[in-house]
């Protein structure tokens, strides 16, 4: 498949995309990513909503680049959180700042319906998700990314952590249709040739993709 090289320009990013009025941490970011010798490249789609996909996630160096990549552009994307972080005054307040949305896992009997809610009352929220769930080889990937983008009527971005290229890849937009078992290979697809900092970590999916 075609790989879009093109590096990300904040200047072109259209209005729908969600943006964070913090020049001074993006500096930061965009600094660190230089320093580790990182670079985001692709293209950021003009919408309001979506799913954001960050994969593979075999270390705890790829959440902090995923993070810090996202600021250096100045895109305000969001992570869930259970409720109970945001107990202490300090600490919620940063969790905020830093797009923590709190959720209560109770409500309504599922995690699922109370990330549904929030793409119901907010006009503009990118929901970042590791699909794989967790930094340690497994089989499959998690489904709850799908359900979310599918309930919500949202479109999924898939995002790439390449460490063969040291790039954090923006590919196209993925419009699910309701088919799990259909969609899931073609998402899979972009990842074709990722490599993990971890290869033996990698999700069984995205390792079939090197054989």
């Amino acid at each position: 498949m075609d790989i879009n090289q093109t590096p990300l320009d904040p200047s072109q990013f259209g209005s729908n995309v969600p943006r964070r009025d913090d020049p001074n941490i993006a500096k930061l970011a965009a600094k660190y990513l230089k320093m580790r010798g990182w670079q985001l490249v692709g293209e950021v789609p003009n919408v309001k909503q979506l799913v954001m996909l960050a994969a593979p996630h075999t270390s705890n160096e790829d959440g902090w680049n995923a993070v810090m990549g996202i600021l250096s552009v100045g895109i305000d994307f969001k992570l869930m959180g259970k409720k109970e972080l945001f107990r202490i005054p300090l600490i919620g307040s940063f969790l905020k700042w830093g797009g923590m949305i709190s959720i209560d896992r109770h409500k309504k009997g599922s995690t699922l319906q109370a990330t549904l809610e929030q793409f119901n009352q907010r006009d503009q929220l990118w929901l970042g998700l590791a699909p794989e769930g967790t930094r340690s080889y497994t089989e499959k990937w998690k489904t709850g990314f799908y359900h979310i983008a599918v309930g919500a009527g949202v479109p999924i971005l898939p995002i790439a952590m390449d460490y063969k290229t040291k790039q954090i890849r923006f590919m196209p937009l993925f419009y699910p249709t309701g088919d799990y078992d259909a969609d899931l290979p073609k998402i899979l697809e972009n990842y074709r040739g990722v490599l993990g900092k971890h290869f033996e970590k990698m999700s069984q999916p995205l390792q079939d993709l090197h054989r």
